[in-house]
């Protein structure tokens, strides 16, 4: 499995692409924005986008998948009960930000789902496998996706012991905690966590 890590946007996301070394098929994992930088690496490396993945619906996690989608054909996935924030910029908070690029000052509308994800769902893209996971709280449709001694997990839990922000709609503090206790610590140890933003870390450095 070849995870190769590009930071977009003010935010400095974590998009991830994740490919078959083998087929050259890959999952971009929150394209966040500057879809051309992604779909460069994508070039120069020779992968295939398979399928396109939002950990979650906030605009700095899927303002690119517009720009990936038209050039790649990908479906895009997220789970169902964030569905609706890729087309309401309300609830994916790019109603708060004042210039979005491409939006006209009105924020993120779409494209909507292709495929709604529920937990034990897996992504697919030649011999990479990714298993769903559902982590809510810092959404309600926060999800992890979980490989071959890797977890992708959006803004849910950070290096150092940082988690998300859960003052934003729909957040909450008690359901994240228990979402990383519950999901994410019953991972073995020596997992590699990439999260949404910072630095990768292990299960193991962030346990509690």
């Amino acid at each position: 499995m070849m995870v190769r890590t590009l930071r977009v946007g003010a935010l400095s996301t974590n998009c991830y692409v994740v490919a078959c070394e083998k087929t050259r098929k890959a999952v971009v994992i929150d394209p966040g924005d500057e879809p051309a930088k992604i779909l460069a690496a994508l070039r120069e490396n020779e992968l295939e986008c398979e399928i396109i993945v939002n950990t979650h619906g906030h605009v700095d996690h899927i303002a690119g998948n517009g720009g990936v989608k038209a050039a790649t054909g990908a479906p895009i996935a997220i789970h169902e009960a964030d569905a609706q924030a890729l087309v309401e910029p309300s609830l994916n908070l790019s109603a708060l930000v004042v210039s979005v690029p491409g939006s006209g000052g009105e924020g993120i509308k779409g494209p909507g789902a292709d495929r709604l994800l529920r937990e034990g769902d897996e992504v697919v893209a030649g011999s990479v496998k990714l298993r769903v996971v559902h982590t809510p709280g810092h959404t309600p449709g926060s999800i992890s996706l979980v490989g071959d001694g890797v977890v992708f997990c959006g803004d849910t839990l950070f290096a150092g012991g940082g988690v998300g922000r859960t003052d934003f709609p729909g957040g909450s503090y008690d359901t994240l905690v228990r979402s990383i206790e519950t999901k994410l610590f019953r991972l073995p140890d020596d997992t590699v966590v990439y999260p949404g933003h910072g630095s990768s870390t292990t299960i193991g450095r962030e346990r509690w």
